[in-house]
């Protein structure tokens, strides 16, 4: 079973301007785990996790304050549609991550995260959501 058929393809990216409140209610509205941070201004893309977001409360920062871009991982491992989920969970056990950015060439097609794969695993292996490749909330 390869990254295209569990991966998420319509993504949560959301701009490095936001605040960790904006990121937390995004992604709960939406009811994911994580988001793509897309800067306008810049080419790469970083991630932000429920993890993140946990991390810097648990630390008594005030989340209407702080930003996205100060909590958002930049240097990430990408994957590619075309890896077995084998390689794909390989890739988040050695990196400690629950998420993968799924890139064709340099652009975000997909998420797949750890449930992603449990429940291709598990035998439920219809996509998570169908719809447009990506939801851009950039500010």
């Amino acid at each position: 079973m390869k990254v295209a058929d569990g991966m998420t393809t319509v993504v949560l990216s959301i701009g490095p301007a936001h605040t960790l409140r904006d990121a937390a209610r995004m992604m709960a509205e939406r009811r994911v785990g994580a988001a793509v941070v897309a800067d306008p201004d810049d080419a790469g893309v970083g991630i932000i996790t429920e993890r993140d977001i946990l991390n810097s409360i648990g630390e008594g920062e005030n989340p209407d304050t702080e930003l996205v871009e100060r909590h958002c991982t930049g240097d990430l491992v990408f994957a590619d549609r075309s890896w077995t989920l084998e390689e794909a969970a390989g890739a988040m056990v050695r990196g400690g991550f629950r998420h993968l950015v799924v890139v064709e060439g340099h652009e975000v097609v997909g998420l797949l995260s750890m449930r992603d794969i449990v429940r291709c695993w598990s035998g439920g292996h219809v996509p998570a959501q169908a719809g447009p490749d990506v939801t851009l909330v950039a500010k």
